[in-house]
């Protein structure tokens, strides 16, 4: 299928939601926001209402008040012409702003009354016909009815929605939902009276109107033409529909406007050789669009990019971590996924494991606060998850992506198409989160905890391109949003299509963790370290089919590998002595020269190991010979003149350095022969 078959499929599987208003739910900072989307019905868009009049179906004025600024989307009849005006008059079938509905406009507004009097005919004219069609409806009659005493802005006064000023005119410093009074968009509830069929009273829910409009305007098409998307013949339209990004979106991405340049001059003669679209696909496509980007698109700055399964199955979100996935799979597929996949949350990066108050502690307790990497175990339930989703697709499910940017404010541009069969994206989706599998850290449920796998796409990002602010990563400068587009466009072929992982971004995340002084939190230095490490891992086996884990390789002999190992046990050592209150900014000489150290490992290793002896001397003796024995078996792994060789480390250092940090964190100390223990 092409994009624009997908949109019609889209609309076609999911019409039964059309006019069903529905609520998405965002966390803010202080709670939670609910945010309504609709599937609109044919010929029918939204409008943001500020004023909310209430007639009876005689059409006599009941009431009025001000909208809600939450409650304010409202769905409504269009044109071909009016759902595509941005100047001119055009008036909506029905809900409209003040200057087409009050035929007392222009006695109440002071500027731009001089043809106030023509647009409120205009309104009129189309709503008698509708009004004296065979696909009236009763809510019509009433508008229609009390529109025609021509007194809205004065009933509208008396029941102070509107102010006016000491000389009788609308006041135009008061607003409503930042809207000038003169400018509301009026919308009508129609109470109806005692009978046994309650129906909807708001016009904006009342699907019988809606399918009543649609019926009368479908009557008043009468030219028809080849719809070169389809193949059947529909009443062609040139008018596409904007708002698809958002409601405030004046960009279109079908047009036909440009009569002077070469859209299709040197091709065709006239835009109606160039393409014709049916006005019902038309709204079909755009309206599908519209709903499935506000039910789960993501934005950023310009960029919108939405995905979805064919079925409307829930699946796994491309741009997720590893954690969120698992998360979200036992919600989708009602438990038979994976668990949280969270491994032990007690996870604590500074853990003193020589201290007297934890040796006394008893083996339950000292176990619940390590971690282990946990390769096994999270793996596992990545795999659950995602057999968990397999299980209810079929054979004609595919994930479709679609990504829109726009240049200028008028055109918008279908950046990015994808359609890739589920249980191909699930097998993609699966080999990038198990080829990055590195251990990651984050804030959830009020603590710090850890998971085996990628951070999602944004989080990549700020740890990439962003800088300490209030303790967190994050890209604060004016093009944040344009890096999480660039970086989302960079990494989607490696997700999507299990392309190889950039060779820049690779370097990037390596240069950055090799200079942990560019940190003030040490938390975000270890995102950035173990970001590098899952990038380094999936770039090795791309290139060389090399495996690596999070659990150490001792027997690893890689000059890159060994050297990030040493580094590691000199950055111990040296904590090891810290004082936990006077020494907490305080950063390690390994850490001072891990820079130097990446680019001239043997020279910078003499300067480090010669620091570190005073602080072996402060140790204790078992605790001293055991990082001394450490240091000889991994030098004892050199090649002699790998050992010597003052090259340029590559990233695999980074692996070693993580591996053996993490190990000598989680340390159990056991009684042996050789004294590991302390005193």
């Amino acid at each position: 299928m092409n994009w624009e078959e997908e949109l019609l499929d889209l609309y076609e599987k999911n019409n039964r939601e059309a006019g069903i208003i529905r609520y998405k739910e965002y966390q803010k900072k202080n709670g939670t926001e609910k945010v309504p989307y609709v599937l609109l019905p044919l010929f029918h868009t939204t409008m943001a209402a500020q004023i909310e009049v209430v007639i009876d179906e005689d059409g006599n004025f009941l009431g009025a008040s001000k909208v809600a600024n939450e409650d304010k989307m409202t769905m409504i009849p269009v044109t071909e012409k009016s759902g595509s005006r941005t100047a001119g008059k055009e008036p909506h079938p029905l809900c409209d702003n003040l200057k087409y509905l009050a035929g007392d406009y222009s006695k109440y507004v002071k500027d731009g009354k001089e043809n106030a009097s023509e647009y409120y005919d205009l309104y009129m004219q189309g709503l008698e016909q509708w009004r004296l069609s065979e696909y009236n409806h009763k809510k019509v009659d009433a508008v229609c009815h009390f529109l025609k005493k021509q007194r809205l802005i004065q009933d509208l006064i008396q029941v102070k929605v509107l102010e006016a000023d000491e000389h009788g005119y609308l006041d135009e410093t008061v607003k409503i939902q930042n809207i000038p009074q003169s400018k509301a968009f009026v919308r009508f509830i129609v109470r109806q009276k005692m009978s046994e069929q309650i129906t909807e009273e708001a016009c904006w829910k009342d699907q019988s109107l809606q399918e009543c409009f649609l019926a009368y305007y479908r009557s008043c098409q009468k030219e028809s033409e080849l719809d070169y998307v389809t193949g059947h013949w529909e009443a062609p339209t040139y008018l596409h529909s904007k708002k698809i990004r958002n409601e405030g979106d004046g960009a279109k991405l079908i047009s036909s406007n440009d009569e002077a340049n070469y859209t299709f001059r040197g091709r065709f003669l006239n835009k109606e050789q160039a393409f014709v679209i049916g006005s019902e696909t038309s709204q079909k496509i755009h309206n599908a669009l519209k709903w499935i980007i506000r039910k789960q698109g993501h934005h950023y700055d310009t960029l919108t990019m939405v995905t979805w399964e064919s079925n409307m199955l829930q699946m796994p979100v491309w741009d997720a971590d590893t954690d969120t996935i698992m998360e979200e799979a036992q919600q989708d597929i009602s438990g038979q996924g994976a668990d949280s996949g969270m491994l032990d949350s007690d996870f604590t990066i500074d853990e003193d494991l020589f201290s007297e108050d934890y040796i006394k502690k008893s083996e339950e307790e000292r176990e619940s606060e390590k971690i282990s990497d946990g390769n096994l175990n999270t793996a596992k339930q990545f795999y659950q998850a995602l057999n968990g989703y397999r299980k209810h697709i079929d054979h004609t499910s595919r994930m479709v992506l679609m990504a829109f940017d726009a240049a200028t404010t008028g055109r918008l541009a279908l950046a990015e198409y994808k359609a890739l069969e589920t249980g191909r994206y699930l097998k993609n989706i699966e080999k990038w989160h198990s080829q990055c599998a590195w251990l990651h850290t984050k804030y959830k449920n009020g603590g710090r905890q850890c998971y085996l796998g990628i951070p999602g796409i944004k989080e990549i990002a700020d740890i990439l391109y962003g800088s300490d602010s209030k303790g967190i990563l994050t890209i604060n400068d004016k093009n944040g949003k344009r890096l999480y587009a660039e970086t989302g466009k960079r990494l989607m072929p490696c997700i999507w299509d299990g392309r190889s992982i950039p060779y820049d971004l690779v370097r990037t995340a390596v240069n950055k963790a090799s200079a942990p002084q560019s940190y003030k939190e040490r938390y975000n230095w270890e995102k950035v370290l173990a970001l590098a490490c899952s990038f380094v891992k999936k770039h090795r086996f791309e290139t060389d089919k090399e495996e690596w884990e999070v659990a150490l390789d001792e027997n690893c002999r890689d000059k890159n590998y060994l050297y990030g190992r040493l580094l590691a046990v000199a950055d111990r050592i040296e904590y090891r002595t810290f004082d936990t209150e006077k020494d907490s900014g305080r950063v390690t000489n390994a850490k001072r020269y891990m820079s130097a150290f990446a680019q001239r490992p043997f020279s910078t290793w003499k300067v480090i190991e010669e620091n570190l002896q005073p602080y072996l001397g402060k140790l204790k003796l078992t605790e001293r010979k055991y990082y001394e024995n450490l240091i000889d078996q991994i030098c004892q792994l050199f090649e002699v003149e790998g050992f010597r060789e003052n090259t340029k480390l590559d990233g695999l250092y980074l692996l070693g350095f993580h591996s053996q940090s993490f190990q000598l964190k989680n340390y159990k100390k056991e009684e042996t022969d050789g004294g590991n223990k302390d005193e």
